[in-house]
């Protein structure tokens, strides 16, 4: 589309989240001395089923803004911002006071293939998939783009 945020967007995929969360800790040890650039850390760590909104953790202010980035989603359905981020790979920024959210689906089918032989992608729905990039897409571009940074 030839959009460019004011802000960079960083991607991180690692691994060893189920390892005691190896790469979370050896990513926030490597940036850490440049958490005052984070505007946001957010994780999907429950799959990609239907999604329902967001888990949010930070101050009331950013939670604020947070549900009006939200409800740009309506048309999808997916406006519900929950209480607490959490994850493993960003909870040594969410301590150090750097909001956080985690993706909120349905988990009813979750654990059907959760560690299992069956584990793949070709159990994925791809229409529920898109419905979670969306809400990826559309939060991490809008904090991205904001004139400032989301209140700490």
């Amino acid at each position: 589309l030839g959009l460019r945020p004011k802000r960079t967007l960083r991607l991180v995929l690692w691994t060893a989240e189920e390892q005691g969360g190896i790469g979370a800790k050896q990513y926030y040890q490597l940036h850490k001395e440049n958490i005052s650039n984070f505007d946001i850390v957010m994780e999907s760590d429950e799959g990609t089923f239907r999604p329902s909104g967001l888990g949010f953790s930070g101050n009331a202010k950013a939670r604020d803004i947070v549900k009006e980035i939200m409800t740009l989603l309506q048309p999808i359905n997916v406006t519900d911002v929950y209480d607490d981020a959490d994850g493993t790979d960003i909870y040594y920024w969410m301590r150090d006071g750097v909001p956080g959210a985690s993706l909120r689906d349905d988990l009813s089918k979750y654990f059907w293939f959760h560690h299992s032989q069956g584990d793949t992608m070709t159990v994925q729905d791809p229409n529920q998939m898109n419905l979670c990039a969306a809400v990826w897409t559309v939060v991490s571009y809008v904090i991205a783009d904001m004139e400032e940074m989301l209140p700490r």
